[in-house]
């Protein structure tokens, strides 16, 4: 059989109808199962439509190999993540494309543990068996299919709440903008909990139920065209904080009560400090496209930052190879030791409820020191005809007068007043930039514009 092009670094990620379908999804669940001895998966889908399909593949091949299907059916990546512990599963399969386009599908996976699967940890071997799909008959004990979604998301729920004391939770204004993805059920469920505590927060919920058709727009809230509609709920309604989720909400985005949004690299840098205060000397890990800020904070309360590649199995794997307590990715992933160590867009938002509650500063307050300290560009994209070109054009003129060169992930330059990191996304088409500097706006403005003309020969901007 050919090559399946839908298989990424550390997930499963393609074109509907072109690179994945439900006789591929069906290769691909008999070759988990087999690659992973698996007895007992949980399996989980988000809300596109065509991912009920696609797990239906998945849920007939796990049991023609003769494993127990525990079905989760709508819900998020991390309950996936939580689930595959919890219920002691040989692993574990979400499927969603999650910001991709509409035109897109694809797969989470996790081993026994939540341990991630990526090409070098046991992606290669599900790549192979389904490639070559050469499984013969079904076994002769075929496994069964079981909704344990109450259970699941019970036991879910309680473990998101254990890590804030709602007593420290004072009275604030939230808006919530689920982007009709997955996220509103679970966020409700959340919520209920949190209202049985006596938890004085007030929810106004924009774009909550879920609709595949993503009326509103795929939820990326990552993106600059994507914020404006949280942004102006939050001043509308004059409310203390915006969150906003993507497709799978396994990512969580802020805004302060401005309606200004947060960059992920200073929320990674907020959260690290609150894991440090609880745990003085702790290790936290961070990916490699903007580091000074986090490195800054980890350094001054006596931590130890470990620097990893970017994406959800390098981080995961990091983060249990050096027992550190957390993990954040400027692309607003966040990754916790007491959560499987996976990452979840839900602790997040409460653990920043309670830094405010505790505190009482703003968002705004909690943040500004460190804008001002370490600027940075914000990630931007750029489709690249000849992306190897475009690295070779940058590295001419600036590797030189490097002081620093890390390839961890890319190519990044440390240039002593500012640093860039230049790679390839994992996921889709584009080249990713990000700058920062030591305290100077004017210097990263300069700097911007001249790697974007650099890198736009050839190349398309996008923001």
């Amino acid at each position: 059989m050919g090559a399946l092009r839908c298989f990424k670094a550390y997930d499963i990620r393609g074109r509907l109808g072109e690179d994945l379908d439900a006789g591929i999804a069906y290769r691909i669940g008999r070759g988990f199962a087999r690659a992973l001895g698996a007895r007992r998966v949980v399996l989980g889908r988000d809300n596109r439509p065509s991912s009920a399909e696609l797990a239906d593949a998945l849920a007939a091949a796990l049991i023609a190999e003769g494993a127990e299907v525990l079905d989760l059916g709508l819900c998020g990546t991390e309950e996936i993540y939580f689930a595959t512990s919890h219920f002691d599963a040989d692993g574990g399969i979400e499927v969603t494309a999650s910001h991709n386009p509409i035109t897109y599908n694809g797969m989470k996976m996790v081993g026994r543990g939540s341990a991630p699967l990526g090409a070098e940890t046991g992606l290669a071997g599900i790549r192979e068996l389904a490639e070559a799909d050469d499984f013969g008959p079904p076994a002769q004990s075929a496994g069964l299919r079981r909704d344990v979604a109450a259970e699941a998301r019970q036991a879910y729920v309680a473990k998101i709440v254990s890590f804030v004391d709602p007593a420290a939770l004072r009275p604030l204004k939230i808006v919530v903008n689920c982007g009709n993805g997955a996220a509103g059920p679970t966020f409700d469920a959340i919520a209920e909990v949190l209202r049985g505590t006596g938890a004085p927060l007030e929810f106004i919920r924009l774009n909550h139920a879920p609709d595949g058709s993503f009326p509103n727009g795929i939820p990326n809230p990552l993106l600059p065209e994507n914020q404006p509609v949280t942004a102006d709920a939050v001043r509308s309604a004059g409310a203390d904080l915006g969150i906003a989720f993507d497709g799978d909400f396994d990512r969580c985005f802020f805004f302060d009560e401005t309606g200004g949004f947060v960059d992920g690299e200073y929320m990674v840098g907020l959260l690290a400090a609150a894991f440090l205060t609880r745990e003085p000397g702790a290790r936290i890990v961070h990916d490699p496209r903007v580091i000074w800020n986090t490195r800054d904070i980890v350094e001054a309360q006596g931590g130890t930052a470990i620097q990893s590649r970017t994406g959800h199995a390098f981080l995961k794997a990091a983060l249990r190879d050096h027992a550190a307590v957390y993990g954040g990715e400027m692309s607003a992933h966040h990754y916790f030791r007491d959560f499987v160590h996976c990452d979840s867009g839900m602790i997040p938002w409460l653990l920043v409820a309670e830094l405010m509650g505790r505190s009482g500063r703003s968002l705004s307050e909690l943040v500004a020191e460190r804008r001002t300290a370490f600027p940075s560009s914000g990630e931007i994209n750029f489709v690249v005809i000849d992306p190897d070109a475009a690295r070779a054009r940058v590295e001419a003129e600036f590797a030189a007068e490097a002081q620093g060169r890390d390839e961890t992930d890319g190519l990044s330059l440390d240039m002593g007043k500012w640093r860039f990191n230049l790679r390839a996304s994992n996921t889709e088409p584009l080249l990713r930039l990000n700058v920062e500097t030591r305290g100077d706006r004017k210097l990263l403005a300069r700097k911007v514009g001249r790697l974007r003309s650099l890198i736009d020969e050839g190349a398309t901007a996008r923001g």
